[in-house]
């Protein structure tokens, strides 16, 4: 699907329409490297690597905000060679794996709103902060969800995390309202009809790519969408173009596949007889599908537009081997921890 969707503007950018491919496949090999060492070190080693992992993940979300490479005006890369780094998408795993060892740490303290809960707020205030600046709303959301959401599961009283919500809301409000392209995209999402030719084309051009696409798709390869009437085809509205292509089984199989793997996660994070290696599973469960369901409500219209990428299938190598790590870990703690 990756080449399917991203082969026509490689050719024309690059003259190669294979440049995407190859550089996501480039990124697999070192996500599928990453997996087989995640699920041979034993998790438990992780707990040790929090702290530093995410000092390093601070380090270079202020870098990017310096040095970063600015991309229709936002600074979310570094370039490293031939390659670039989105820190936003390291700070999601390290984050949640501080969070866990946290938890641990204090797993006889949950009730605690000095010893567990504020300590871990406000790590992830600053965290959140930095990727806002990038400007990154979206993957700043998932942060902030990501933890809330693993410190509910983990027993940390809902009214903490519930006041902790109603106080931002007066923030995300004023991010949402005071930028224009934000509040521009908040009123395109209430009715993208009204203006199919400005802001809301990119949604109505989903719309069009997954109705196009019927029960069983127009056929792989075949899309019509994706020749520059669908923005970011390859990135955050691939799954439109699985849509139209696939049609509305081969939807409905992606969706199945993401519901088994989540599953999986789940089943493994309670059954783990470790403290550390459930509330880190439990993190991992939450993060895959915040951003499952988030890219899922985008393309089909239930959210805004927000640039999230769809796990393991969308370009972006960050993301991919971010994902891949993660499963990893969830490999070793189903294998009980074993090196």
């Amino acid at each position: 699907m990756l080449y399917s969707t991203s082969a026509v503007l490689a050719q024309l950018r690059y003259h190669d329409s294979l440049y995407f491919l190859k550089r996501q496949l480039l990124w697999a090999g070192f996500g599928l490297l990453g997996l087989w060492t995640m699920r041979c070190i034993p998790y438990s080693a992780q707990r040790r690597l929090a702290a530093p992992a995410l000092l390093v993940t601070l380090v270079a979300l202020i870098l990017v905000l310096v040095l970063g490479k600015e991309v229709g005006g936002a600074r979310r890369w570094l370039t490293l060679g031939p390659l670039s780094i989105q820190p936003s998408e390291f700070a999601k795993y390290t984050l949640l794996l501080y969070v866990a060892r946290s938890l641990a740490l204090h797993q006889e303290r949950l009730n605690s709103f000095v010893h567990t809960y504020l300590p871990n707020m406000l790590v992830m205030g600053v965290v959140t902060l930095l990727v806002f600046k990038e400007p990154d709303l979206g993957s700043a959301v998932v942060l902030a969800a990501t933890a809330s959401l693993q410190l509910l599961l983990a027993g940390v009283p809902w009214r903490y995390i519930a006041c902790t919500a109603l106080t931002g809301l007066p923030g995300l409000y004023w991010a949402l309202t005071h930028v224009r392209f934000r509040m521009g995209r908040l009123m395109v999402f209430l009715n993208p009809w009204e203006d199919r030719q400005g802001g809301g084309y990119q949604a109505v051009q989903a719309l069009l790519a997954l109705g196009h696409g019927g029960l069983l798709g127009i056929g792989l390869g075949k899309s019509q969408q994706k020749l520059f009437y669908l923005p970011e085809a390859h990135t955050d509205f691939i799954f439109a173009v699985i849509g139209e292509e696939l049609g509305l089984l081969g939807a409905v199989v992606v969706i199945v596949l993401f519901v088994m793997l989540l599953w999986r996660v789940l089943r493994i994070a309670v059954s783990c007889n470790e403290p550390f290696g459930t509330y880190l599973g439990l993190g991992i469960f939450v993060l895959l599908s915040l951003q499952v369901v988030m890219n899922l409500c985008v393309v089909i219209g239930l959210m805004p537009t927000k640039g999230l990428p769809l796990p393991l299938i969308s370009l972006g190598g960050s993301n991919l081997l971010i994902s891949l790590l993660a499963i990893g870990t969830m490999l070793n703690i189903a294998e009980g921890g074993r090196s």
